[in-house]
């Protein structure tokens, strides 16, 4: 005799159809996907040249994908640089001013936790490192702002110390001809990196980081002055930079001011630390160009090739146009890492367009830069891990130069 049996309950089936779809749906892309991770596949479709390089961990990736570790250089042609005798010492984020044939060398980390406090000058005629001399002990060690009229060379600002600690408002002047130091006014506050230049008869001084270092500054002051003297006891407010931050080219050629590149935000100290220990923060690497020519108005020029900073003193002027070498541009985009900039920047001052006219030896950061009888030099900075490894590596002192055809 049979058993009859109870008919399934109907509000048992639609739970039990769904966990069976479930079941199916995982066992599927179990099988299907054994190589692939949804994280690494997804990015590939808008970066294709995956190659050995740098390892990029995604954040729900079971497995790590190989983005190629130069996504970010641009095409250019190979030069040939010659190695020349390196700097005395390794320096980062120190400023550098041209005066004939003498490169005046100033200041810079060597770590965190050590910075200069002199002066390295390197002679291009005899491409030799002749002398050393120091700085007054209450001047900025690094992220100075920096120009020169031809014999004086104006130090402005800057960071006071080594690790991250805050920018300070004090201004100096050197007499090239005796090694004299002199003061000038300080500014209204203290500016981190802030862009210099002497521009019809004044020393502007806009831009930079707050005392902070992180924030930008948009404020624009100028003072007047001649043969290393300030004729002003004050600085005059002039027209706000349309865009602020640190590490900046700025540039007076054809009786106009030029400011290039840099970027937004940078490293801060930790909070509560007494060695003001750096501290990474949020920063926004930008390639705008502003161009004042009447004193009143910032007009807006093309933008570089690819956004550009850390480049202050990486810049020389050649037959009307701007040379820029190397800098950081945006960080990776998986990793977040810093990644540094090996191309020579060429802006024609007559067209006022960009172009990208050769590479350097390895990329490199903070690089100083000078132009002597046809020969384009670079020394110090920090350069990358290598080849395929963009992101920064060792302090360098060392100098490179290559014939310069333009």
């Amino acid at each position: 005799m049979a058993v009859p049996t109870k008919p399934f309950p109907l509000r048992l089936a639609v739970p039990l159809a769904l966990a069976l779809l479930l079941a199916l749906a995982f066992v599927a892309d179990f099988l299907v996907s054994p190589t692939t991770t949804p994280a690494v596949a997804t990015y590939s479709k808008t970066v294709t040249n995956f190659s050995p390089g740098v390892q990029v961990k995604g954040n729900s990736a079971k497995r790590v994908g190989i983005l190629n570790a130069t996504y970010a250089d641009l095409p250019a042609p190979r030069w040939d640089w010659e190695e020349m005798p390196a700097a005395p010492v390794p320096r980062l984020d120190g400023a550098s001013v041209q005066i004939g044939d003498l490169l005046y060398v100033v200041a810079g980390y060597q770590s965190l936790d050590h910075v200069h406090s002199h002066v390295d000058v390197y002679n291009f005629t005899s491409n030799t490192w002749t002398e050393k001399f120091d700085m007054p002990k209450e001047m900025s060690n690094s992220h100075l702002g920096m120009v020169s009229d031809g014999r004086y060379i104006y130090a402005v600002a800057g960071q006071f110390g080594p690790q991250c600690r805050p920018a300070v408002n004090r201004n100096f002047v050197l007499d090239t001809n005796t090694r004299e130091w002199g003061k000038l006014p300080p500014l209204p506050v203290p500016r981190y990196a802030p862009a210099t230049q002497i521009w019809r008869g004044r020393l502007h001084v806009m831009g930079g980081g707050k005392e902070d270092r992180h924030e930008p500054g948009l404020e624009h002051w100028s003072l007047a002055v001649k043969d290393g003297r300030a004729l002003e006891t004050e600085w005059r407010s002039e027209i706000p930079i349309p865009r602020g931050g640190p590490h900046r080219a700025c540039v007076v050629a054809n009786d106009k001011l030029f400011v290039i590149g840099g970027q937004e935000g940078d490293f801060m100290p930790k909070p509560g630390s007494p060695i003001f220990k750096c501290a990474r923060r949020h920063e926004v690497v930008y390639g705008d160009v502003y161009m004042l020519d009447n004193g009143a108005k910032w007009r807006q020029l093309s933008p570089m090739p690819k956004p550009d900073s850390h480049i202050e003193f990486a810049w020389v002027v050649v037959n009307n146009s701007i040379i820029i070498v190397g800098g950081t541009t945006e960080k990776h985009p998986l990793t977040k890492k810093m990644i540094l900039v090996g191309e020579v920047f060429f802006f024609d001052l007559e067209t006022l367009k960009w172009s990208v006219i050769g590479r350097m030896p390895f990329r490199i950061k903070t690089a100083l830069a000078g132009y002597f009888n046809g020969w384009l030099y670079f020394t110090s900075g920090q350069r990358d891990r290598g080849p395929d490894n963009p992101t920064p590596k060792k302090v360098v002192g060392s100098m490179w130069r290559t014939k310069l055809h333009v």
